[in-house]
């Protein structure tokens, strides 16, 4: 059963097909199948410990519906309000890309002006629907040492955050953390590739108090 789940969980995060991890169902069938186990599993083989969080984190069965579908209204809105991002519904939360070229300039982690009208909208979303904690990684592409792009993504990731929390954001809510060049989604030979890699990721998860509530609805 659980091989037949972890299968389900890899197509419905290979690229195109993600559109199958946005129903409020999935939180059921992680939950099923081990959620932490298959978190921990697909997050090391994607690379992408935004996906692995998320996994890891879900709760499963009814309550775990619950929380899917506080997090489908949040997501709706989000795909709804932040321009030029792009908003995933994966398990029991959200990913969220925000291409770095349109938060940055090249070798900066200055947020640009349109980056801060994404980021404020953002952030009215979050302080709506505030029962998550939030993850915000950065990526960067393989020009340079790796010990600078570690530096300039760690920079990114905590720009971000330190915007969100000038908009009333909670901090504590909020944990950052830079990855570099170490995480590629794409062919660092190309500027096209290079171009995804620089990227900032948000994750969005439920935090415990979301939990305990969807485990008090469940129960009913």
């Amino acid at each position: 059963m659980n091989r037949i789940i972890l299968a389900f969980l890899v197509v419905c995060l290979l690229p195109g097909t993600l559109s199958c991890a946005s129903s409020t169902q999935t939180g059921a069938v992680v939950g099923a199948a081990s959620g932490a186990v298959i978190g921990g599993a697909i997050g090391s083989q994607s690379g992408n410990t935004v996906v692995g969080a998320i996994l890891g984190a879900a709760v499963g069965g009814t309550a775990g519906a619950v929380i899917g579908n506080y997090m489908d209204k949040q997501a709706a809105e989000m795909e709804r309000d932040l321009e030029g991002a792009r908003v995933e519904r994966i398990g029991e939360g959200i990913k969220i890309t925000f291409d770095s070229g349109l938060l940055f300039d090249v070798n900066s982690y200055e947020l640009r002006p349109a980056a801060k009208e994404n980021l404020s909208n953002l952030s009215t979303i979050l302080r709506k629907y505030d029962d998550t904690d939030v993850l915000i990684e950065g990526h960067t592409d393989s020009d340079g040492s790796a010990e600078y792009n570690d530096t300039l993504s760690e920079r990114r990731a905590n720009s971000v955050k330190a915007y969100l929390v000038i908009q009333d954001v909670s901090g504590t809510r909020m944990t950052t953390i830079g990855y570099g060049e170490s995480q590629p989604v794409a062919d660092n030979s190309t500027a096209a590739g290079k171009q995804a890699n620089r990227r900032v990721e948000v994750g969005i998860i439920a935090n415990d108090e979301l939990k305990r509530q969807a485990e008090k609805q469940a129960q009913g």
